[in-house]
């Protein structure tokens, strides 16, 4: 078991590179208790929802896994188990995407800081963008991660029928839409817990608010320049027009955001989270 743990990060660092990124961000956002409880709540409803596809067809149609790896990697129950792990850092790093659009934002120095009160990141509009954001990941990492054959990640599962986008069918992102619900109202529901102090492993980070955002936009950079790497122009063009008007949208509106804060904004983010570096002299 332990031999085929290191193996599954020797064969997968591109996978646990970013889960690293998504502990460096979260760590210092929600704190070590929530991260961990998280990163456990989302393994297990990723891996259902994986399993049970594999096995009813739902959530996301028919597929199957090819076993090719199980004697390298760790395999769970006929499931990868970095392809479960990998759904803990797209819900974390979709959903900090969705407070940068939601907050208002402001600057301590050189630092851009996200004005998140309690009631953003438990809001209907959190959840919602949150999961249309994930999905949206999905949309452009599965049309490659079918591909797998043609690059590093190898061939590990298909589909019993092509689908119309690019060989992926639609139930495969109407499936994703579902889970992407449940697994960033899981992260909401665990972030509910009020904290009495301030929660271990939460530390001012220089940018930190930016640090979700900047691991979202690393995942659809990572999965274009593979889709370029192999020859499939047609698929990184589709993915990087479908992504270009939103990023400059999400940039210029935050520029007319920067500290345009109300008074009572600034207020309410102290009185939920005072250890924010708005709090420190």
């Amino acid at each position: 078991m332990f031999d085929a743990a290191i193996d599954t990060i020797v064969m997968r660092p591109y996978v646990f590179t970013f889960f690293a990124a998504f502990l460096l961000a979260c760590v210092p956002h929600l704190g070590w208790r929530k991260t961990l409880i998280f990163t456990l709540a989302g393994y297990l409803i990723a891996f259902t929802s994986e399993k049970l596809s594999i096995t009813t067809g739902f959530p996301y149609g028919w597929y199957y896994y090819i076993d090719d790896t199980s004697h390298q990697e760790l395999w769970v129950w006929g499931v990868p188990f970095f392809d479960s792990l990998s759904y803990v850092f797209l819900t974390y790093c979709s959903y900090t995407t969705a407070l940068f659009i939601l907050s208002p934002l402001a600057t301590k120095g050189a630092d851009l800081i996200t004005l998140e009160t309690r009631a953003i990141r438990h809001s209907w509009a959190a959840l919602i963008l949150g999961a249309f954001l994930q999905t949206f990941l999905d949309i452009i990492i599965d049309p490659v991660a079918l591909q797998g054959n043609r690059w590093f990640l190898g061939q590990i599962y298909g589909y019993y029928e092509a689908g119309l986008h690019f060989g992926v069918p639609i139930s495969n992102y109407l499936g994703w839409l579902l889970t992407s619900f449940l697994l960033v109202a899981a992260l909401q529901q665990i972030d509910r817990k009020r904290d009495g102090k301030t929660p271990l492993g939460i530390f001012t980070m220089p940018f930190r608010s930016l640090l979700g955002p900047v691991l979202y936009l690393s995942v659809l950079v990572f999965n274009w320049i593979v889709t370029l790497w192999i020859g499939e122009y047609l698929i990184a063009l589709t993915g990087i027009l479908i992504f270009t008007l939103p990023i400059v949208m999400v940039i210029v509106l935050a520029a007319l955001r920067v500290n345009r804060y109300r008074a009572e904004e600034l207020q309410e983010h102290l009185e939920n989270y005072p250890w924010s570096p708005l709090n420190k002299s």
